[in-house]
């Protein structure tokens, strides 16, 4: 809500820039107010001699469909019957209209008892728990991990090849990969151990694996090995399909390949052999959108300052030689990110008027 001052000063930087020649609509817009609310402004100061929010003192009438104090005892006294005892609102409702009562709804019911401090978890059952989302940032490659398993087709319908995969958070690289003909936390392990040696990671540096909440993924010989080699595990929340998003994007983008075998392999030395060339074209020729059409080698091996600033160059001679296809425009922005987060915390930042108008004085 803005402050009294806050509107007096954005009225007088208004009035002055329609003075010197603006349009009020545009006025107000650059304040990140209406046309309207100017005007309301205008008429609540020469009302009450004050740009005073008159709202959070108003005297506003009761609602004509409040439930008297007679009504909500009555709900209490309801719920408290034996018969009830054991009952949600959702239940207690139907049931009284069964016998021709009809008192409130659900949600009033609801409602009620939340105030009256009565509505709890009941049962044998646990208290559901709300985790935080799993949120990571990497700065570099090999800082934070991403895996997953899923399904290729064999032969015959319900036989089944697992593709593991992990991918590299910062470069969407793919750092290892292995197919098998089952799942299992056994084998889950020996790749993770083969892809640390292979990208020379060490234990005394932080890595973070994260995946979802699988049995091969939360197995003991995996967790083992993840401790054992000094790395955190990471896991999604329970029965949330989207808090490994990049795992998932990257298995879209190989079963969407146009060679790919929906109707299945042959066997699994002809899924591999497919599997291999696929890493091969996603690491060296896919230009990957999320990291400004590099290639994910190229991100991984850290060659994207040099390319983005050579491309960068080129449209900068480009628009040099024709300026007016620009129309005064910049060229496009190269600029790679210097922190990728896994599953970032949403903010909402909402203007607010009263800075605006000191910053624009």
């Amino acid at each position: 809500m803005i402050s009294a001052s806050g509107r007096s000063k954005a009225v007088e930087l208004i009035d002055e820039a329609v003075i010197s020649g603006a349009r009020l609509p545009k006025a107000c817009t650059e304040l990140g107010i209406t046309e309207r609310t100017y005007y309301r402004w205008i008429k609540l100061n020469k009302k009450t001699g004050s740009y005073e929010d008159l709202r959070p003192t108003a005297e506003r009438p009761e609602p004509a469909n409040k439930l008297s104090a007679q009504e909500r005892q009555r709900i209490i006294n309801t719920v408290n019957q034996s018969e009830f005892a054991s009952m949600p609102p959702c239940e207690i409702v139907p049931a009284l209209a069964d016998q021709g009562e009809y008192i409130a709804s659900e949600s009033t019911f609801y409602r009620i008892l939340r105030e009256n401090n009565m509505q709890h978890h009941r049962g044998r059952t646990e208290e559901p728990v709300h985790r935080p989302i799993s949120t990571h940032v990497a700065t570099a490659p090999n800082q934070i991990w991403m895996w997953d398993i899923t399904y290729l087709n064999g032969p015959v319908k319900g036989m089944f090849y697992y593709l593991y995969l992990i991918s590299d958070l910062f470069s969407r690289d793919i750092v290892g990969w292995e197919v098998w003909e089952e799942e299992s936390a056994e084998l889950a392990s020996m790749l993770i151990k083969r892809t640390t040696l292979a990208q020379k990671v060490l234990s005394t540096q932080p890595l973070v694996l994260h995946s979802d909440n699988g049995s091969p993924m939360k197995g003991a010989t995996m967790l083992a090995t993840l401790y054992q080699l000094g790395i955190t595990p990471s896991n999604s929340r329970p029965r949330v399909s989207n808090d490994n998003p990049y795992a998932e994007s990257l298995f879209k983008t190989l079963k969407y390949r146009p060679n790919y075998q929906p109707k299945g392999f042959g066997s699994l030395g002809e899924a591999r052999l497919w599997c291999s060339n696929f890493v091969n074209w996603y690491r060296y020729d896919h230009h990957h959108s999320g990291i400004k059409f590099l290639t994910p080698a190229q991100r991984h091996n850290g060659e994207g300052a040099t390319i983005m600033k050579k491309r960068q160059e080129v449209y900068e001679a480009a628009k040099s030689l024709h300026p007016e296809r620009w129309n005064g425009r910049t060229t496009r922005d190269w600029t790679l990110p210097d922190q990728v987060y896994l599953n970032p915390e949403k903010a909402t930042i909402e203007p607010d008027v009263t800075e605006t108008a000191q910053a624009a004085s």
